[in-house]
């Protein structure tokens, strides 16, 4: 008999699915059948049942947060089993220690991630039988019951498991380092707050700190444009001032000057150029870009694109989703034609199949088995679903990955671009640029944002006329943008190089980036968690929090994305059998030591008069509630932390209801102003309490009967 591990029940009921099954409490029993003869048990994991054990299991010391503790190295790093999921664990491993159990399928997730997770369970349930693997990238019956069949050998994945592992304990080794060296440092700055750091998210964050810096200390200046209107024999069209490819002017005087002397003149065509362009059908999808293009069009955090993935992978109408590659192999290709088949009895595809094209068998733009990693791009299945019938979320998510395959299967997009320069008096230049749609070809499947045709007239070199009307425009420069999530995404991927199209490849010879596809996402939502970004409008703003440590590692080697995608590239490596993991753990337990000596060698440099510090707080520490802060003004008694907010010991004793909230119209109260407002009734001046759409900068102070807290303002 075997027992299969899945990663989630959900995916375990989903394999079990074709078979004929009885239900047990964790677990699910297969009746015999053709591709398990005497039977099997399907059970699960709950995601991750274990975790790499805390810093006091390999020394009692490491418990406390003392700098002379640091760098913490465990000889041998152990896992074990998360507190709350024993119960699953240990049925698991009841499963595996039955006698007539004689092989495990590991079922886990196709990927680094579901490696790991399974195989350390089997490791921590100590037992040592035959396994073998199930990889498929995707969950209908069909790729199930293939999947049983051509079963890998569990030695074939080994290295993905190496890599997972390697990635797990050098995360550790950063994280549990940094993390405590930043946060006793920086408490010495009065900022008594967790400030987590990490091989990933840390470069992460610097690039956004990078931009909001960028923001911050942009300069706008105004500058003068010069447009004039033409008339040639009865043609008429609008041209832009240019000299050496620049059309923007300094001085206003300038530009009068120039709109001046052009007032009337005589102009010639002294140069046409048309040129005609063709875009190819976008490349299907990969996780990354179905979350930038989902933000883009729905504003959908990463995350939210990926768990509503996750979903569609589970109902077994997609393909894996956690996918690195844009590219599917001719296996894949030869499926499609009857894949658009079946979703051209779908209303909301019925104009747009049958496709220009049968089939891109032999298609390299997205045929390509070389670019295949461990899965093909995110793609339908041949278990296709009326979009209709899915929840509006999914719906959604589902039309993008059949748009872009069905896209696919359409010609290229043409436009005619056109440029004509006209000379004003033999002197001044005017540049009129014109765009036309050709041959709509895929955009007819994706729809772009609307763009208007700008039709120049038809004119030929030497034709002449003259200016009717000039006019001087004027405008200023604006700072560069804030990141979008989506945006953030695509600049992890590349490490930095912000690059707004999805043909990375031709780009980047190696995807050298921060993360993975599948952590990308929980990356950016452990920044947000962690109060170092907020997202607002889909625009990513770094906090002060965020700017404090990024300003306290500076240029060190923690905050560079440039190397952390080269140490992405090493992990890669392990995956593919290239590289050590016993060599990267070591050169990353010598940048963990370097990392805590450059820290505390800065330390005394550190400059954050620019930020509001005090706001940066742990509202609700372990080692700070029941902590006595001063004197009740009401009753005398003690006023001691509880938590969410800071209220009188006597509460119970004499009902005294004296208290002051930690957070008041969105600003955070910090410790020092309680203490001033209870001792003396009046707080510093705070600035940033925010009611509705505005702003306001007050102090708090007590009312005459010392019960109340009121807003002040200075006169």
């Amino acid at each position: 008999m075997k027992v299969i591990i899945a990663e989630k029940p959900d995916q375990g009921r989903t394999l079990a699915s074709p078979f004929t099954v009885k239900k047990r409490d964790g677990y699910l029993e297969i009746e015999p059948n053709r591709l398990f003869p005497k039977g099997a048990y399907v059970t699960w994991a709950i995601g991750h049942l274990t975790q790499l054990c805390p810093p006091e299991y390999y020394q009692s010391e490491w418990k406390k947060w003392k700098l002379d503790t640091l760098p913490m190295i465990p000889e041998r790093f152990q896992y074990e089993v998360t507190k709350s999921k024993y119960k699953q664990f240990n049925l698991v491993k009841s499963l595996l220690k039955k006698p007539e159990v004689t092989e495990i399928i590991h079922a886990g997730d196709a990927g680094r991630e579901g490696e790991l997770i399974i195989r350390n369970i089997i490791q921590l349930c100590g037992v040592n039988k035959p396994m073998k693997r199930l990889w498929i990238s995707s969950l209908t019956k069909s790729a199930i019951e293939q999947g049983f069949e051509q079963l890998l050998e569990g030695e074939a994945t080994k290295n993905l498991y190496f890599e997972a592992y390697t990635r797990s304990c050098a995360d550790w080794l950063i994280g549990m380092n940094a993390s405590r060296a930043f946060s006793i440092l920086l408490k010495k700055h009065g900022m008594n707050d967790l400030f987590s750091a990490g091989r990933v998210q840390t470069p992460t964050l610097a690039l956004i700190v990078k931009r909001e810096k960028e923001i911050e200390e942009f300069q706008s200046e105004p500058f003068w444009e010069v447009i004039a209107d033409f008339e040639m024999n009865g043609k008429k069209f609008q041209g832009k001032w240019e000299k050496n490819g620049e059309s923007r002017l300094h001085q206003q005087e300038l530009a009068d000057k120039i709109a001046a002397f052009c007032k009337g003149k005589p102009a010639e065509i002294r140069e046409m150029k048309m040129e005609r362009k063709e875009f190819q059908p976008p490349l299907l999808f990969n996780l990354s870009s179905l979350q930038a293009t989902a933000n883009q069009a729905f504003k959908f955090s990463p995350k939210k694109t990926l768990d509503i993935a996750q979903s569609l992978y589970q109902k077994g109408i997609i393909s894996y989703p956690r996918s690195d590659s844009n590219y599917v192999t001719e296996g894949e290709a030869a499926t499609f034609p009857e894949i658009l088949k079946k979703l051209g009895g779908f209303t909301d595809y019925q104009s747009l199949l049958p496709a220009p094209s049968d089939s891109i068998a032999g298609n390299k733009r997205f045929v390509n088995e070389k670019k295949v990693s461990d899965h093909y791009a995110i793609i339908p299945t041949e278990q296709v679903k009326d979009p209709k019938n899915l929840p509006s979320d999914e719906r959604l998510i589902y039309d993008l990955i059949v748009r872009r395959l069905i896209a696919a299967h359409y010609p290229a997009a043409v436009f005619d671009y056109s440029t004509i320069i006209t000379l004003v008096d033999g002197r001044a230049e005017f540049v009129s640029k014109g765009k036309q749609l050709i041959n709509e070809g895929w955009r007819k499947v994706i729809v772009q944002k609307e763009e208007k045709d700008v039709i120049l007239p038809a004119l030929e070199k030497g034709e002449t006329g003259a200016v009717q009307k000039v006019q001087v425009k004027s405008g200023k420069t604006h700072p560069p943008k804030r990141y979008t999530e989506g945006q953030l995404i695509t600049l992890m991927k590349t490490a930095g190089k912000y690059l707004d199209n999805e043909e990375l490849e031709k780009v980047l010879k190696k995807t050298e980036g921060l993360g993975t596809e599948a952590t990308r996402a929980s990356i950016i939502t452990m920044l947000k968690d962690r109060k170092y970004i907020e997202v607002k409008k889909n625009q990513v703003f770094a906090l002060d929090k965020a700017k404090v440590l990024i300003g306290a590692i500076g240029d060190e080697i923690l905050a560079s994305p440039e190397m952390t995608a080269k140490w992405e590239q090493r992990l890669a490596d392990i995956g593919e059998g290239k590289a050590s993991p016993l060599q990267f753990i070591e050169q990353t337990k010598k940048l963990a030591g370097k990392i805590i000596e450059d820290a505390a060698n800065n330390e005394p440099n550190w400059d954050f008069s620019r930020y509001n510090t005090e706001s940066i707080q742990r509202l609700n520490s372990k080692f700070t509630v029941g902590k006595k802060i001063g004197s009740c003004p009401l009753c005398s008694g003690d006023i001691v932390d509880k938590g969410e907010f800071y209220g009188c010991s006597n509460y119970k004793k004499s009902n005294c209801k004296f208290t002051v909230s930690k957070k008041i119209l969105g600003k955070k109260i910090s410790q020092t102003n309680v203490k001033k407002l209870i001792a003396a009734g009046k707080t510093e001046l705070i600035k940033g309490f925010k009611k509705g759409d505005q702003t306001f900068n007050a102090m708090l102070s007590l009312d005459e009967t010392k019960s109340k807290i009121q807003f002040s303002f200075e006169k």
